[in-house]
């Protein structure tokens, strides 16, 4: 059985960083894609960032090039650094796993995983003042 547990949320002004990890139990396919997503109240949840059992990675336009998606693999953790966050950015971020990926890509995986990932976390708060 896999589990996902994130931490690392918080609440930090506009231009401000934050690194969340994913704590991972239990073993995926050896195809698999992991990666955040993150939702605000009434709107859809959305993909931020999806890496691969390649090391492929995706990211949505609005967090290219601010976010950095990186895994342990020793130590079985995924993060996720967040630099110069933007109160658009503010939302619950959840971990998330699929095996194998959405259309066997992490592009596919970001833009429709939300509808199909096989794991989740709970989730971590994320709040950027402006």
């Amino acid at each position: 059985q896999v589990r996902l547990v994130e931490s690392g949320g918080g609440s930090v002004q506009t231009g401000g960083s934050l690194r969340l990890s994913c704590a991972v139990s239990g073993r995926f396919g050896s195809a698999y894609c992991i990666g955040w997503f993150r939702q605000v109240p009434e709107k859809e949840r959305e993909g931020v960032a999806i890496t691969n059992n390649f090391g492929q990675i995706s990211y949505a336009d609005s967090v290219k090039g601010r976010f950095t998606i990186s895994r342990d693999d020793a130590k079985k953790i995924l993060y996720l650094q967040m630099n110069d966050l933007k109160p658009e950015d503010t939302a619950m971020y959840y971990c998330a796993a699929i095996s194998p990926c959405v259309g066997g890509t992490t592009d596919d995986t970001l833009r429709v995983g939300m509808y199909s990932m096989d794991y989740w976390g709970e989730g971590t708060q994320v709040t950027i003042s402006s």
